[in-house]
């Protein structure tokens, strides 16, 4: 006779244990609840998509709006939803905001700024930068390191701050700020929005500089703010205002996705001591291939975006079997649907040499993450360098000590120490 117990109780979500390991939960709403009606912890309800099929279908639904006039205007005002202190800054009109036909028009005009090639070009300063802070937390000779805070979070808002163009004298500012947003629940009241606020006082104040000294054609390696107040389509240039909406989301979008990314990567690899060996030896032999699958792996298993940015249905909408009403929030859990059995096998295991790996880390549909190729740079260089000048670098924390980051959108740990023997003087 079949089992006709009712499941075990929904578990809790959003909680500080949760944020350590929300892998079980997840794998509970995809068998029990896919579509999953629940309240956030800003007090906001929403529903979760947790299998893949369910969230490769949401995420490219054109009656999902990005827009947040379709929700609650009083509730993105108060920073219930979106990223807060943006709307008072006057940073409504980016990518993460906006729907067609506006949104393939920025996305066409910034798609010229910020194309692969450019960030081919990039590649040997994301090299130097690496080698830089690699060389700068070693010399100290005491052989331990928060990899967060000394090599995670500097890199990526170095570099983007250097492909858009922010002079290196002014980005100590920008890592304060940066370092501010991404403490969410952790700063002081207020401490997002005013960041933002000065953010936006800071582009808006370069633009036009970099606007009233923009030459008649590109200098070879222009950068991405210039290209941004250059690019037009058919006549049409980016505003001001569009043109530093594109840049601060080009920032707060790319810079905290890759300190995840190669945070979240070297946790994983510290705690699986076989894949790691494995990508050291490909590494040693010159072979670059596994380190390539297994940056997609590391952002399949663990990656830097917990849930997709939100949506709101525009009409009564069908997702899983559940209907979602015109207005209601949708937010695709990501990490829950990339350890979809039903898409990937054995889904809980890390395999660096993964081929079928379409995960959706970097969203999918109109809206795919445009930094994604300048991400996949820097956690590629981030990780072969970490591993092959640091080659026994270890965990020196108890992983249940570890702490994540609160946060409804984003994952990743505050803190990474780690221990390593220290390089020969004068070997960095």
């Amino acid at each position: 006779m079949p089992d006709q117990s009712p499941p075990s109780p929904t578990p809790e979500l959003f909680s500080w244990e949760f944020a350590a390991n929300p892998y079980p939960a997840y794998a509970w709403l995809r068998e029990h609840a896919p579509v999953h009606r629940t309240k956030l912890p800003s007090g906001v309800d929403a529903w979760l998509v947790t299998r893949y099929a369910d969230a490769r279908r949401t995420l490219a639904d054109n009656r999902l709006s990005k827009n947040p006039a379709h929700h609650d205007e009083g509730a993105h005002a108060k920073g219930r939803t979106g990223i807060p202190g943006e709307r008072q800054a006057d940073l409504m009109t980016h990518l993460l905001n906006i729907d067609p036909p506006d949104h393939t028009r920025l996305r066409r005009l910034v798609s010229k700024a910020f194309t692969p090639r450019r960030v081919a070009e990039f590649a040997p300063r994301v090299q130097e930068l690496t080698d830089d802070l690699i060389d700068r937390f070693t010399a100290n000779g005491s052989g331990t390191a928060d990899l967060i805070h000394d090599f995670a979070f500097p890199l990526p808002i170095h570099a983007i701050c250097d492909l858009l163009g922010v002079p290196r004298e002014d980005q100590d500012d920008f890592r304060d700020w940066a370092g501010m947003m991404i403490r969410h629940g952790g700063g002081p009241r207020g401490g997002v929005a005013r960041s933002v606020k000065k953010m936006r006082g800071y582009l808006a104040e370069l633009i036009h500089r970099k606007r009233e000294a923009l030459s008649a054609e590109p200098a070879p390696g222009e950068d991405l703010i210039s290209g941004l107040i250059r690019a037009s389509d058919h006549g049409e240039h980016l505003t001001e205002n569009e043109a530093a909406a594109m840049a601060f989301i080009l920032l707060f979008a790319g810079f905290e996705t890759t300190v995840n990314l190669i945070g979240n990567g070297t946790y994983a690899l510290l705690t699986h001591p076989g894949e790691r060996e494995r990508l050291q030896r490909a590494l040693a032999a010159g072979d670059r291939g596994l380190l390539e699958t297994g940056v997609e792996e590391l952002l399949r298993y663990d990656g830097p975006v917990e849930l997709a940015t939100w949506r709101f249905a525009t009409e009564p909408v069908v997702i899983g079997g559940q209907r979602v009403e015109t207005g209601d929030p949708v937010l695709v859990v990501l990490a829950a649907a990339d350890r979809d059995p039903e898409r990937f096998d054995g889904p809980d295991t890390l395999d660096l040499a993964r081929r079928d790996n379409q995960h959706l880390g970097y969203g999918h549909g109109i809206h795919y993450c445009l930094g994604a190729p300048l991400a996949r740079l820097e956690g590629q260089t981030a990780l072969a360098t970490l591993l092959t000048r640091l080659p026994d670098l270890k965990l020196a924390a108890d992983p249940d000590d570890l702490r994540w980051r609160g946060g409804l959108i984003m994952r990743g740990l505050r803190t990474l120490p780690v221990e390593y023997s220290p390089p020969p003087t004068g070997q960095g």
